[in-house]
């Protein structure tokens, strides 16, 4: 049987994927037994002052209903705000404060490229971002004070939205359940629920989001990448045209031969290999350039005691291959490697000279060590 896990509450993750995940709700008690906020109000408007993070502010009786300001912001900005009705949001907070990023280890059962990142989420007294729906899973885990949460009707494009405004605000919401939310509390919101969360008291909220690319963003990002690799010689064709009846029929044989010709380009690799690169792209870049570092300067670095450590913005996956080969994904690159070898770094936040060392027998992979160190995806450091 397996294990339950505290922050599915009394439930296995089995149970949870089979009958939750993307189905219905959940609200975990005491999800996390004792959280305490590692930010508050004061430090998560710092970092909203800041010009590489992502910030919101939402203010529910602002110049128009639900007015959106988007960040940075300045201090002056804070001071002017009312007593209520109003919420701040920063996104990938993960990525800055490492006690944040540190709550994603619970949510590695779901797929690594599937995890988008931490918003956080602070608001005064009866602040919120109003009723409306996602198209992704979130988790949303209440880090301090009381929030309540209203879950509604299942939602779509065709949902009628409040109409002027910014924010997709939804005109109805038939209201389904309500709990009031403590520290430690989660609740599960799959895609396209209505759901509308109202402080109580001033509330900081965790949203530990999922990417969920629409099928529009599928086909047309992977036909680019596919169109990407071919040539300009590469024409339609039919040399075994036949006399039509009337010349504006398109034949069944053109048709079959477009078919043929999607089939040939879109074989498993080849998806693999744009998807693999699509889901693992960094979200925010690093843009400061550093100095190239090469294996001879890092392999006596480990050997003395330094650790490499997996970028807090760093994302990776992996595609197995034949003869125990594989496709190494890391923050949209692509490398070629060893199954075990793909499977080890995908597994590790902290790389150490013992765990490295067995497979630093293949020039392959110490390739792929400096080239991951040089994109920033790993850290070198005590």
């Amino acid at each position: 049987m397996a294990t339950p896990l505290t922050h599915l509450g009394d439930i296995s993750v089995e149970v949870f994927l089979k009958e939750y995940w993307q189905k219905k709700p959940l609200l975990i008690r005491q999800a996390f037994p004792g959280f305490e906020s590692p930010l508050d109000g004061d430090e998560l408007a710092g970092l909203s002052l800041e010009e590489e993070v992502e910030s919101r502010l939402v203010l529910e009786k602002g110049k128009t209903p639900w007015e959106l300001q988007n960040g940075p912001f300045d201090e002056d900005t804070f001071g002017k705000l009312p007593e209520s009705h109003w919420s701040l949001l920063v996104q990938a907070v993960d990525q800055w404060v490492p006690e944040v990023n540190e709550l994603l280890q619970h949510f590695r059962f779901i797929p690594n490229w599937r995890l988008d990142d931490i918003m956080i989420s602070y608001a005064p007294d009866q602040g919120s971002v109003g009723p409306h729906f996602d198209y992704y899973d979130v988790f949303l885990l209440q880090g301090a004070g009381q929030r309540r949460w209203r879950l509604g009707q299942m939602c779509d494009s065709e949902s009628p939205r409040v109409p002027g405004i910014a924010l997709n605000i939804l005109e109805q919401f038939e209201q389904t359940d309500e709990w009031v939310l403590e520290p430690g509390d989660m609740l599960y919101v799959p895609p396209g629920l209505a759901h509308w969360g109202i402080a109580e008291g001033e509330s900081i909220t965790y949203s530990i989001g999922f990417r969920a690319p629409s099928h529009a963003d599928i086909l047309s990002e992977l036909g680019q990448d596919v169109a990407d690799r071919l040539s300009n010689d590469q024409r339609f064709s039919d040399p075994d045209l036949q006399l039509q009846d009337n010349p504006g029929t398109i034949a069944p044989a053109a048709i079959a031969q477009i078919r043929k010709l999607l089939t040939e380009q879109l074989t498993d690799e080849r998806i693999a290999s744009w998807f693999g690169r699509y889901m693992s792209e960094r979200k925010y870049l690093d843009e400061e350039a550093q100095e190239p570092i090469e294996s001879e300067e890092w392999i006596p670095a480990m050997q003395d005691g330094l650790l490499l450590w997996r970028h807090p913005a760093a994302r990776f996956a992996w595609y197995a291959l034949e003869n125990d080969r594989a496709l190494l994904f890391a923050d949209g690159a692509q490398f070629p490697a060893s199954a075990g070898f793909a499977r080890y770094l995908c597994e590790c936040e902290e790389i150490d000279w013992q765990g490295l060392e067995p497979w630093l027998d293949d020039d392959e992979h110490i390739a792929v060590i400096s080239a991951l160190v040089n994109q920033d995806t790993l850290l070198l450091d005590e």
